[in-house]
């Protein structure tokens, strides 16, 4: 039978029977053809049909049937077991059904199911084949779905999350299930794929996970604060005008209060750094995302301490803009106002991204989508700077 499939004259022939059977799962009712056929393909071809063919002929067509009861006839054994094991694909393909009917279904019981951001990720699952390499692979997606059930968190280290959620403190330090769990939880915010350990931190901290409370920081400039070591150096670092990047490692060593009654917070370390040369009013920047560190720091706040927040005018600052806005019922925006975009949108890159509402300014989303520019903070730094200084002396 080895012979068979190696021959030059039926080798072409047994791999396109192949094919036929693994596509109908096993049915002789078919033919098949050999294009192009070589004089040896010929003679075989009129071997089994019984029926002559000239040379030169363009194409050979041979039923399936007929050909499993040559090879009978001649070699005892039919088509099947000359060609050795061969793929169920009809029943591959009820089984693959199956099996996305079953991940689906674990799916559908997850409690974010029935929001939009939940179903545009399962349909992207879908579309680049993810979906078939989880049942293909036996890939444990149900451990996805625990995950996100257990999120957003409350500054919870990412291996006690996993201990919690999966019994295994590493679960989620790397592999499948992190990176689906990464993959939805950039759909949830509306950012882009993470493609570094910076962005994957940054979005494991929007859901209130810490994977690294060294990495998570902030960077702040004429914050003073009272509590602990750390209060002790905001408040020299404050009276001196340096910039200081605080660890949320730092901010979890005592209990600390922020001794200001207004703080202002800023997207672009640029903002910070023009702003540290002269006296400054109490600064936060969030360096992009806003850290676990970010929330910590701010929520050391005094009751009643007015928050004014920004980010660059792109889809994605206004989306982070919102979300503090309803995070601190104190803060307020800081020139984020239609005006402001407006006066500085004369130049600006293109504005990328799907459009959100700007429920502090409805006229600024209107705007934004008119004009289709992005801005960025440092578009506006003579007006921040001017808020900053006022009325700071030193």
């Amino acid at each position: 039978m080895a012979d068979l499939l190696d021959d030059p004259g039926w080798r072409r022939l047994l791999a396109a029977a192949r094919r036929s059977l693994e596509r109908t799962g096993g049915s002789l009712d078919g033919a098949v053809s050999l294009s192009a056929p070589t004089d040896a393909e010929r003679l075989v071809v009129i071997g089994v049909t019984g029926v002559h063919r000239p040379a030169g002929v363009g194409r050979l067509t041979v039923r399936l049937a007929e050909l499993d009861e040559h090879l009978r006839a001649a070699y005892g054994a039919g088509l099947a077991v000359v060609l050795g094991p061969l793929r169920d694909r009809p029943g591959e393909r009820r089984r693959e059904a199956a099996g996305r009917d079953a991940v689906l279904s674990v799916a559908a019981e997850c409690r974010h199911a029935g929001i939009a951001w939940y179903g545009e990720w399962l349909d992207g699952l879908r579309r680049d084949g993810t979906l078939t390499r989880i049942v293909r692979g036996g890939l444990p997606f149900a451990d996805v779905v625990t995950v996100l059930d257990a999120l957003p968190a409350v500054d919870e280290p990412l291996p006690a999350l996993a201990e919690r959620v999966l019994g295994d403190t590493k679960a989620l330090a790397d592999g499948f299930v992190r990176g689906v769990v990464l993959r939805a939880l950039a759909g949830w915010h509306g950012v882009s794929a993470p493609s570094g350990a910076e962005q994957e931190r940054a979005l494991w901290e929007l859901a209130g996970v810490v994977p690294d409370d060294l990495a998570s920081q902030v960077l702040v400039l004429g914050v003073p604060a009272s509590g602990g070591v750390l209060g002790e150096w905001l408040t020299s670092a404050a009276a001196v005008g340096v910039p200081f990047r605080v660890t949320l490692h730092q901010l979890r060593l005592a209990p600390l209060a922020l001794d200001c009654d207004e703080v202002f917070v800023c997207e672009n370390p640029a903002v910070l750094r023009a702003a540290a040369a002269r006296p400054s009013r109490p600064l936060v920047c969030t360096e992009g995302v806003p850290s676990v560190a970010v929330h910590a720091l701010l929520r050391a706040a005094r009751a009643g301490t007015r928050i004014w927040w920004r980010n660059d005018f792109d889809w994605t600052g206004v989306r982070l803009t919102a979300a503090a806005l309803a995070r601190y019922p104190a803060a307020a925006a800081w020139r984020m106002s239609a005006t402001d975009y407006v006066d500085a949108a004369t130049t600006g890159g293109p504005l990328l991204g799907s459009p959100v509402a700007t429920p502090w300014d409805p006229r600024l989303a209107s705007a934004m989508c008119e004009t289709g520019r992005a801005v960025m903070e440092e578009r506006l730094l003579g007006e921040l700077l001017d808020d900053l200084h006022a009325g700071q002396s030193r």
